[in-house]
């Protein structure tokens, strides 16, 4: 990974994560040895410095020239951190400023539409990859009794394990259904067992067993009741010659659509599939 990739999460331009990681590396400079060592241009590199400075990165030490020192790497990580917490604060504060106003302006109107919606408006669709998965945490975060998953191999645990591990900690059952090796490519195979080892290791009250038939939908699906009244889930049907980058994953709230769901997993579960790959 290059010097602008490890610095992603902190928000930063390429300009700023080049001179930060240039920075953290060289120590005390000055502005021109540091554009002569990143080749970032003389005419930015001030600015670039600038904004370092404004968001608690480095410090300035005046003279002439100036120099630029910057914090220690657990500092910029605690720097970054704070700021983020400060953002929400300042987030929180204005929508709470605006609540009163938007719910005078909306409320009432979006009360006259009733709650009858069409059929077709029972789901809605995000892209498969990012958004899909934003979505997935947001259902662990938001589980209160179960989750249940219908995967190939889970091979996108690393992007919920830290949802999915909070929702273990506060009592969600979690049960997961794997296509069974033999149904899988030798790269998705791989894949399961390392995912399946991980789960045995580091999450195992994750119940799991592996179906001997293909299913016709993957997805995960949270806290189905069997009044109809609650649940949610995320899903796509399968479509092997769609590449997943090319999908859209459907979202419902739909209490029915869940519970049958529910139904529909706990059928392959007891009936259609073992305990061991």
């Amino acid at each position: 990974m290059d010097d602008a990739g490890l610095f992603d999460t902190l928000d930063l331009t390429e300009y700023e994560a080049t001179a930060l990681a240039a920075l953290l590396r060289l120590g005390r400079t000055t502005a021109p040895d540091l554009a002569e060592a990143t080749g970032i241009p003389k005419a930015r590199i001030y600015d670039v410095l600038g904004s370092l400075s404004d968001v608690g990165y480095l410090k300035v030490i005046p003279g002439r020239p100036k120099e630029y020192q910057p914090h220690d790497p657990e500092t910029v990580l605690e720097r970054a951190r704070e700021n983020k917490r400060q953002e929400l604060e300042t987030f929180e504060r204005e929508l709470d400023e605006a609540r009163d106003s938007f719910l005078a302006t909306f409320e009432s109107a979006f009360e006259e539409q009733g709650d009858v919606r069409p059929a077709e408006e029972l789901f809605h669709v995000v892209d498969v990859g990012d958004p899909s998965e934003s979505e997935t945490r947001r259902l662990y975060h938001e589980a209160d009794r179960a989750a249940y998953v219908l995967t190939k191999s889970f091979e996108y645990l690393d992007a919920v394990s830290p949802s999915l591990a909070a929702a273990l900690d506060r009592g969600v059952a979690v049960r997961a259904l794997f296509y069974h090796p033999d149904l899988l490519d030798e790269g998705e195979r791989r894949v399961q067992e390392s995912v399946t080892e991980r789960l045995r290791e580091e999450f195992p009250a994750v119940e799991f067993r592996f179906s001997t038939g293909e299913l016709p939908w993957r997805g995960t699906f949270v806290d189905p009741s069997t009044t109809y009244d609650d649940g949610e889930a995320i899903f796509l049907v399968e479509e092997p010659e769609v590449p997943d980058h090319m999908r859209q994953a459907a979202l419902t709230a739909n209490g029915s659509f869940v519970a049958g769901f529910k139904r529909y997993f706990e059928l392959v579960w007891d009936h259609e599939s073992v305990a061991t790959s």
